[in-house]
């Protein structure tokens, strides 16, 4: 049974953070994941493309306009959600996966905002003993308003 400590976090919103989405910013992560996607890169022909700008490849949300400690990938939320259940007992942590949904693209020069939110936590009995999992969900919406997609992580504690 999980402290009541640990239980209070979910449906914990976290700290906002602008992300901006600079066109050498794509490229470099295209190529860093080795997408030659010239939607990705060639000016031109994602100008005539149906989206008629270039676009993020899948997973890329942009850069923080401000940098939080100890990194933009690692909020607040995350910390103290992992300090909490640290001092539960459960010091060791793994990340366990990561799921995205896409329903807007994102171009150059947007500016995209992310929310994470404590979705869930839960316990279970693996070989080596109780295990706690946490599920974050982050949404991120453009500047027009727009949710442009979710992410949901889950870290495992043990």
């Amino acid at each position: 049974m999980l402290p009541e400590e640990v239980t209070q976090l979910i449906g914990r919103v976290g700290d906002t953070v602008v992300l901006e989405v600079e066109k050498g910013a794509i490229r470099r992560y295209a190529d860093a994941i080795g997408d030659p996607n010239p939607l990705f890169r060639d000016e031109g022909y994602a100008r005539r493309s149906k989206f008629g700008a270039i676009l993020a490849p899948p997973g890329f949300f942009g850069w923080p306009d401000k940098w939080i400690a100890p990194g933009p990938f690692f909020p607040p939320l995350r910390l103290e959600v992992t300090d909490i259940i640290a001092k539960s007992g459960y010091s060791r942590g793994l990340y366990g996966a990561v799921r995205h949904d896409f329903y807007h693209p994102i171009r150059a020069g947007d500016v995209i905002s992310a929310t994470p939110v404590v979705k869930d936590i839960y316990e279970r009995e693996g070989k080596a003993g109780n295990m706690v999992f946490v599920v974050i969900e982050t949404t991120y919406i453009d500047q027009a308003g727009r949710l442009v997609a979710k992410a949901q992580e889950t870290l495992i504690r043990r």
